[in-house]
């Protein structure tokens, strides 16, 4: 009886376990037309259990065991979707689960437009980040990178060299600034699409990233997209034609891949008077895979581009010449020869190795050599007047100072009628020299840094099992950058001698004690010689735990650097501390942050992240004037940024939102600026570079992106940012110069030091305020158009520190002058905010299919109402004290007053590519 019940009860238990099937089912609908997907892939991941979706998006695992599994949800054209789930029960219904389409035009137009014409990687022009952000799918990311780039927009105002970004997990930032130089790898829009972006402080794979996020760019021969493209450009912002070609063979079955682009871009002009461009773009990637296991990939990247500066003005100049006016150029020959070019060269070299050691540990290592030059060339002019045809000297403004109406009217007329470098003159100067067996008095140079990087990391990835997952990465950098200033061309003299005509004494005339009263030509190093070498050593830790209703993560690293200055000239200002080796700079930083996500549910989820980080000084930053002397900068300190922020997600088939605070303390900052000051101690004039320390900054504010399929076709779409970003404390402020016992700098060229109180005043970072709202139309037939109004306000001119010290109101005597007024004072020091403006932006494209062709066209036109609006600027440092800062504002047109960038008119850009 009892062998009965027993044989009965397990019998039982077979029924049930044969007859109570455990079902994973849902819908799969396209986010782009919001219809059903067919034949959708979906597959629990390390189980052989998949199945394909019905003609309505239906799809139904069954028989699936009890446990935590990764569902796939995969689609040619869309993005994969990967799920944890945790299988419980004997039925679980996803709902509707929604697909997004990798848009190719959208691809196209975020790259081309971006990388090329938008970003600026000038350091000494205004700075933005769109570039990090073209592989984000964030809607107000998106909205940043497409419509506010072109008004210098900083996220959260924040520099671009707070986002990192990799190519195959090797960081591009550069040490002597810590920003990438995008001109690097442009020009390769068709192989740099595979891109993994994580947003601020959120977890990422290959690094610990910055405040602002980080990009990984995959260069892998398998991962590129199988056929060939070509495809062409025109444009009127940087460069007007772009040709490129790319070809991509796929995994062969002896398991090699090949992937190859090439193009060229090339214009005479580009929205900036003589603003010329030049470039040639290569790239190979090679990749053998060996096994499941192992495979090996050689990336090749050379890029070398030559562009034509532009130049900030002050509002006379652009009131007299437009906001295209550029002073750097005039014509030689029929032609526009620009005096600023700005010429990159680096070639990159990698070596990837990746090893998958099991399903769920992978070991990835990376080797890189990057080396070449950068160079940025101007006239010099130690034996002739000021080439500049915007010297101060030369407009309307210097002589309505002295009430001198006729010579005004002269000078006025004269730059209406050229205004630009006056080449002829230049080449009659140094022709009349060269007959007289005279020096040149003018010679074309280029200021040089040549550099050699080489990395080594290894990153680690380790699942341990469906919910924890552990990522590390250790690396090695070291760097050597050669600095040197080096003659391009003597424009018709026979040599040009080598000193500083503005020294007090013959020796300390010389740039070189080595080396005295040495006459140059083509080719040759003067001026400044010097290395900054460098070694930096990061490591990074990291865990990630993922749950149905909670993720986490919490991410450490520590770094260490090493860095000196090897001086090569004995410069006769610095005689006893500009050869051989600066003292060491050693730094050891750290950083931690941790994030949280809940999911209230599918649609709503809730964001915060927390981190605080300190980083060393950037090389540029850490020296003085590294291109004299050897100087540190006095109490050198790392910076330290303390970062949080909390967002709110909607995802739904009709509503995408992010809606997000954050709140950013940065302390121990450092800047270096160099200019000509007058009014130093009362009457003192001297060219100074001007060391800021201890500075604290704050940033706060809000991030909204929403977008709204209001129809299967039509979407409307809106983002706001509305930040504060403020100094929070008074820096230091010293300065250095080359000149000695004046009463203002000691006998090693020092000043005192200043408080600057710059407490409260605005950080120029371009829009504080940015509004956005379009809509996007796509039609069925493979069209689309979109138009968006962009709103900004709360632009700031950048503020000269030493105005707001005691050097202001100190006369020489060291009391404060007799005319001080506080009230007039302060108005003298107001900071200047830029008028408010709209710019209204459309773009559109069209597709199609020809048998095994694609060919897809889009264009987009920026400002299209030609809106001038000031989109960056800084005070000039000239006017260092009340009576020369007052004297200058009370004229109609002050000599120097705030130097201006303005956007760009209407510009254009039209692309039409062929794949197949």
């Amino acid at each position: 009886m009892n062998r009965t019940i027993i044989l009965i009860v397990v019998f039982l238990l077979c029924y049930t376990k044969i007859f109570t099937q455990n079902i994973l089912e849902g819908i799969v609908m396209s986010h782009h037309s919001k219809e059903p997907l067919e034949n959708v892939s979906i597959k629990i991941k390390k189980l052989n259990i998949e199945t394909k979706t019905t003609e309505n998006g239906v799809f139904k695992l069954k028989n699936i065991p009890k446990g935590k599994h990764l569902l796939q949800i995969s689609f040619l054209g869309y993005e994969t979707q990967n799920f944890p789930i945790d299988l419980n029960t004997t039925n679980i219904n996803l709902g509707e689960i929604i697909l997004y389409k990798l848009d190719i035009e959208q691809e196209d137009l975020s790259i081309i437009t971006i990388t090329d014409d938008e970003l600026n990687d000038d350091a000494n022009s205004a700075d933005n980040i769109a570039g990090l952000l073209q592989s984000s799918r964030d809607v107000f990311l998106r909205t940043a990178a497409f419509e506010f780039s072109s008004s210098f927009f900083r996220v959260r105002g924040l520099d671009s060299g707070n986002g990192k970004v990799l190519i195959n997990g090797v960081e591009m930032n550069k040490i002597y600034d810590g920003r990438a130089q995008w001109s690097n790898w442009g020009g390769l829009n068709d192989v740099l699409r595979n891109q993994e972006f994580t947003n601020g402080l959120a977890a990422s794979n290959f690094t610990f990233g910055g405040i602002l996020g980080a990009t990984n760019i995959d260069t892998r021969a398998s991962l590129q997209r199988p056929g060939s493209r070509v495809s062409y450009s025109s444009s009127n912002r940087s460069y007007v034609h772009r040709l490129m070609a790319t070809y991509s063979s796929g995994i062969s079955k002896k398991g090699w891949s090949f992937a190859f682009s090439g193009s060229r871009r090339v214009g005479k002009e580009g929205f900036n008077k003589g603003t010329s461009y030049n470039a040639y773009s290569a790239f190979a990637s090679i990749e053998k895979k060996f096994n499941d296991a192992h495979s090996l990939n050689f990336t090749g990247i050379f890029t070398p581009n030559r562009r034509g500066k532009s130049s900030p003005n002050t509002q006379e100049v652009f009131d007299l010449k437009g906001i295209a006016y550029n002073e750097y150029w005039g014509f030689l020959n029929g032609n526009k020869l620009n005096a600023r070019i700005k010429e990159v060269a680096e070639p990159i070299l990698m070596l990837n190795h990746f090893w998958n050691i099991s399903e769920k540990v992978s070991l990835q290592t990376n080797i890189s050599y990057q080396f070449g030059n950068i160079g940025n060339s101007r006239i010099d002019f130690n034996g002739g007047a000021n080439p500049s045809p915007s010297y101060y000297q030369k407009l309307p403004s210097y002589f309505l100072r002295a009430n001198n109406l006729a010579e005004a009217y002269t000078a006025q007329e004269n730059f209406l009628d050229d205004g630009q470098i006056n080449w002829i003159t230049i080449f009659d100067a140094n022709v009349t020299t060269a007959n007289s067996n005279s020096n040149a008095a003018y010679v074309l140079y280029e200021d040089r840094n040549d550099d050699k990087l080489i990395t080594f990391n290894s990153i680690y990835n380790l699942e341990i099992n469906d919910n924890i997952s552990v990522n590390s990465k250790l690396e090695f950098k070291q760097l050597k950058s050669e600095n040197f200033a080096e003659v391009i061309d003597l424009l018709g003299g026979n040599g040009y001698l080598d000193v500083n005509n503005f020294a007090a004494s013959k020796a300390q005339m010389q740039n070189d004690l080595q080396n005295p009263d040495r006459i140059v030509g083509v080719g040759e190093k003067f001026k400044y010689n010097f290395n900054l070498n460098s070694t930096v050593i990061n490591a990074f830790l990291q865990a990630q735990f993922k749950y149905n209703k909670l993720d986490f993560f919490a991410a450490l690293k520590i770094s260490n650097s090493t860095s000196y200055r090897q001086g090569l000239y004995k410069n006769g200002r610095f005689e006893n501390n500009s050869l051989g080796n600066s003292e060491k700079l050693n730094f050891t930083n750290y950083g931690f942050k941790s994030g949280t996500t809940y999911k209230i549910n599918g649609r709503n989820i809730i964001n915060a992240n927390f981190g605080y980080i300190t980083q060393a000084p950037t090389l540029r930053n850490s020296f003085s004037n590294s291109r004299e002397n050897n100087n540190l900068v006095d109490d050198l300190q790392s910076e330290k940024i303390l970062t949080t922020d909390i967002s709110y997600i909607r995802r739904s088939p009709v509503i995408t939102a992010r809606l997000t605070g954050y709140f950013t303390s940065i302390k121990d900052a450092t800047e270096i600026s160099f200019y000509f000051a007058d009014g130093l101690g009362g009457d003192n004039t001297a060219f100074v570079q001007e060391i800021l320390s201890g500075i604290e900054k704050r940033q706060i504010g809000l991030e909204l992106g929403l977008e709204a399929q209001i129809t299967a076709t039509l979407k409307l779409k809106g983002a706001a940012s509305v930040g504060s970003f403020v100094y929070n404390n008074n820096p230091d402020l010293y300065l250095t110069s080359d000149i000695s016992n004046t009463g203002i700098f000691d006998e090693n060229g020092r000043s005192k030091n200043y408080r600057s109180n710059l407490k409260n005043y605005k950080i120029a970072a371009g829009p504080h305020n940015a509004y956005s709202v379009g809509f996007e139309y796509r039609d069925p037939d493979y069209w689309w158009v979109g138009a968006t109004t962009n709103f900004f306000s709360n632009t700031y001119v950048d503020i000269a520190p030493l105005t707001r010290t005691s050097n202001f109101y100190t006369d020489s005597d060291g009391l404060s002058f007799s005319n001080y007024n506080t009230e007039i004072a302060r108005e003298l020091l107001k900071q200047e905010k830029f008028d408010s403006y709209k710019v209204v932006n459309i773009v559109g494209g069209k597709s199609y299919k020809i048998k095994k062709y694609y060919i897809s066209v889009f264009a987009t036109i920026n400002n299209l109402l030609n809106k001038e609006y000031k989109s960056g600027g800084f005070e000039q440092g000239r006017n260092a004290n009340y009576n020369e800062l007052k004297a200058d504002k009370s004229l109609a047109k002050p000599v120097f007053g705030n130097k201006y960038w303005y956007g760009r008119g209407t510009t254009y850009f039209l692309n039409l590519n062929i794949s197949f």
